[in-house]
C-alpha cells in the first residue's frame, strides 16, 4: 500500500491525511468538491458527489492513484440537495461494491428520486435540469445505509463519526475523522470559496440560507457542535479543505445573523421582496469582503456569489414565511 499512498500524497487535489479533492465540474471549477478518502489499506470513503456529470472524474482519479472502483466501500452524502446527492445512483452503478451513507429523511429521496427531479425541472426547466445535473438514478435499496448520529462509517482501519447536524437541511449529517481531526461538513459550516482566500492564504467563509430547511437556532447549534470538537481542518463542499476553524466559526455565525437582520422590515409576501434581500445580501458582501479582507472585492465578490446570493434570498423567503 506504500505505492498508493504516495501517488495519492502526490496527487494535485492531495490536501492532507489521504483526502483528496475532485472538482465535480458543476456549473464552474472550484464550486463543488468531492472528497475521496483513503485509508492506508487503500480502502476509500467519497463524502458528496456532484452530479451525473462527476462520474469520468472519480473514475479517473481512482485510477491515478492506482484503486479500482471496488475499492470504494463508502459513498457518504452530507444531504440529498442535487449538488452533494446528485450523482449518488451513477456512481453507485460504477463502483461495485459501495453502500451509500445518507440521513433518514433523506433516503426515500435516493431510492426513488422522482420528486426530487421534478422540483428541479420546476425550478430550471428541463433542458436546463439536464444540462446541469443529467437526470438521477435511484441508489438501490440494498445498497443504502440509513445513519443517524453517534453511527460510524468504517473502511480500512479509518472512520468516520456521524453527527446529525440541522440548521441547513433537515436531512444533514457531517462527518468527523478523529484520525484527521477533520470534518467533512457539506453546507452546515458555509461557503468556503478557494477565490476568496487573501494573499497570505487565509481562507474565508459566507453563509448559505438556501431553502427550504434555513433554520437560524438550529444551524447555530450545529456550528457550535463541531467547533467544540477543536478541528484542525474543515472539508466543506464549497470549496474543501479551510484551516483556522474557530475564526471561520465565529465569522460564519455573524453572518448567519447578519442574513437573519437583512429579514427585516421586508414583507416577505410583497412582490419586491426577493429583489430587496438580494440587495441586502450584496451589501453585506461587500461590507464582509472589505472588512475581513477577501481575496475578492467589489463587483468580483458580487460575481463569484451571485448565485448564492439568489439562493440565500429564496431561502430567507421560505424562512420568512413560515414564521
Amino acid at each position: 500500500m506504500s505505492q498508493i499512498r504516495d501517488l495519492v500524497q502526490r496527487h494535485p487535489d492531495h490536501q492532507a491525511h489521504g483526502i483528496l479533492a475532485i472538482d465535480s465540474g458543476y456549473m464552474r471549477p472550484l464550486l463543488d468538491a468531492i472528497q475521496l478518502v483513503v485509508s492506508d489499506e487503500g480502502r476509500v470513503a467519497l463524502i458528496d458527489t456532484g452530479t451525473v456529470h462527476s462520474v469520468p472524474q472519480v473514475l479517473a482519479t481512482l485510477e491515478q492513484i492506482g484503486l479500482q472502483p471496488d475499492a470504494v466501500d463508502w459513498i457518504c452524502v452530507t444531504h440529498v440537495h442535487l449538488d452533494h446527492a446528485g450523482g449518488a445512483g451513477a456512481l453507485a452503478a460504477v463502483l461495485p461494491q459501495a453502500r451509500v451513507a445518507v440521513h433518514p429523511r433523506g433516503a426515500r429521496h435516493l431510492v426513488d428520486p422522482s420528486k426530487l427531479w421534478a422540483g428541479t425541472i420546476a425550478v430550471y426547466g428541463e433542458e436546463n435540469a439536464t444540462r446541469l445535473y443529467g437526470g438521477l438514478q435511484p441508489v438501490p435499496e440494498s445498497r443504502l445505509v440509513e445513519i443517524n448520529e453517534g453511527d460510524e462509517i468504517r473502511f480500512g482501519s479509518r472512520k468516520f463519526a456521524v453527527l446529525d447536524t440541522p440548521g441547513h437541511a433537515r436531512h444533514h449529517v457531517c462527518y468527523w475523522d478523529s484520525d484527521a481531526r477533520a470534518l467533512f461538513t457539506g453546507d452546515t459550516f458555509g461557503l468556503c470559496y478557494r477565490e476568496l482566500r487573501d494573499g497570505v492564504g487565509r481562507s474565508h467563509i459566507f453563509a448559505t440560507t438556501t431553502p427550504v430547511h434555513f433554520d437560524p437556532p438550529a444551524l447555530h447549534a450545529s456550528i457550535d457542535r463541531l467547533l467544540a470538537l477543536n478541528p484542525e481542518a474543515i472539508y466543506p463542499t464549497h470549496y474543501s479543505r479551510a484551516t483556522d476553524v474557530p475564526r471561520l466559526g465565529a465569522r460564519l455565525k455573524a453572518l448567519i445573523d447578519a442574513h437573519v437582520a437583512a429579514t427585516e422590515g421586508i414583507d416577505p409576501h410583497a412582490p419586491d421582496a426577493h429583489a430587496l434581500l438580494v440587495e441586502k445580501l450584496s451589501a453585506l458582501v461587500l461590507d464582509e469582503a472589505s472588512t475581513q479582507a477577501w481575496g475578492l472585492q467589489g463587483e468580483a465578490a458580487l460575481d463569484l456569489l451571485a448565485g448564492d446570493l439568489d439562493l440565500n434570498a429564496q431561502g430567507l423567503l421560505v424562512w420568512m414565511q413560515s414564521h
